[in-house]
């Protein structure tokens, strides 16, 4: 069994034995506007974010509009115009109605009222119209004219007018390319944001490597040790050398052991430049440097380089190095 009925010369059949329903022979789906609709124009806004659901919403209605347009490809534009306020009214989309049409001029001047969109938007507690129906409009005009149509709201039904006035024009925008140009422009925000975040962690892990990996560390009265560890380049070298002037008078140290034990792995000219710089500086403050845990690579490395042991003492533990200490202040561990 099929029922038909024809309003504003809109051709509306359902078959129900068949599931089916056909408005101008084209198979259609009805949804509740307050429940259904609302909670799918809801759930884009929630996903993609307002800012980006007012981009889709206007692209996926322009798309919309454009096939419209094809169903009239050929007639008088002025007549389809017209013909569209029945054919909307009928579909339940919006009371339509013409205000201006200027073929040559490609302009159009269209009013909305109690549109699905304005009722979704007044459920939502919106202050601004929605872009799709607008967009869909300009899509059906950009088909009709063969030129991109653009528009601009003068009146809002949500802000409190009787209706919604679009005004439509040509124009070089196009809402598919504001929609890719949004997707690149988010992702250039999305990088922007990654490299400030990398930038934030790598500082702090840079000021965490600065604090733990040379640390100053007393073992006894007039006695410090500073274990060098892993490999220094140039602003590394320049921070411990920075730190250990600045630090070692607050310890009254007479004695600097230097650990060289953990870079056995890594010698290079910015190591063997450090060594002979904290070695140099110590000495100005009137606090002898003691190096211990020269490996035969390192050993072999400050011959080559010339490097100055003269005044140095070096051992092969820390344990040596303090007992050294100590006893040059005629001191020594009992236990």
């Amino acid at each position: 069994m099929s029922n038909s009925v024809t309003n504003h010369n809109a051709s509306y059949q359902w078959q129900p034995e068949d599931g089916r329903m056909t408005f101008e022979g084209e198979d259609v789906i009805i949804f509740w506007i307050e429940t259904a609709m609302k909670s799918f124009v809801n759930t884009i806004e929630e996903v993609s974010g307002s800012a980006a659901a007012n981009i889709v919403m206007e692209t996926a209605g322009f798309r919309m509009g454009q096939l419209v347009s094809d169903f009239f490809r050929g007639d008088d534009i002025t007549q389809v115009i017209h013909s569209l306020t029945g054919i909307y009214a009928s579909a339940g989309w919006f009371a339509m109605e013409v205000v201006e049409i200027n073929p040559e001029e490609k302009k159009v001047t269209i009013r909305m009222r109690d549109s699905w969109e304005y009722k979704i938007n007044r459920l939502q507690g919106k202050e601004k119209i929605g872009n799709f129906l607008p967009g869909h409009l300009a899509g059906t005009l950009t088909g009709l004219f063969e030129q991109n149509i653009g528009f601009e709201v003068s009146k809002s039904q949500i802000e409190g007018n009787e209706y919604d006035e679009v005004h439509y024009f040509p124009s070089e925008g196009h809402p598919v390319q504001d929609i890719h140009h949004y997707i690149r422009q988010q992702e250039q925000e999305d990088l922007l944001k990654l490299e400030q975040k990398v930038e934030e962690r790598t500082k702090v892990l840079t000021d965490l490597v600065k604090e733990i990996s040379s640390p100053i560390i007393p073992v006894l009265e007039g006695i410090v040790v500073i274990p060098l560890l892993g490999k220094y380049d140039e602003a590394r070298a320049e921070d411990m050398l920075s730190n250990t002037l600045q630090h070692l008078p607050d310890y009254s140290a007479n004695y600097l052991i230097l650990d060289v034990t953990g870079l056995n792995k890594e010698i290079d000219d910015y190591t063997i430049s450090l060594l002979q710089s904290l070695t140099n500086a110590t000495k100005l403050l009137g606090t002898k440097s003691l190096i211990v845990g020269i490996s035969p690579k390192l050993g072999i490395k400050l011959t080559e380089t010339n490097f100055n042991l003269e005044g140095l003492d070096c051992f092969s533990t820390l344990k040596h190095a303090i007992h050294f200490a100590l006893a040059q202040e005629g001191k020594q561990i009992i236990g």
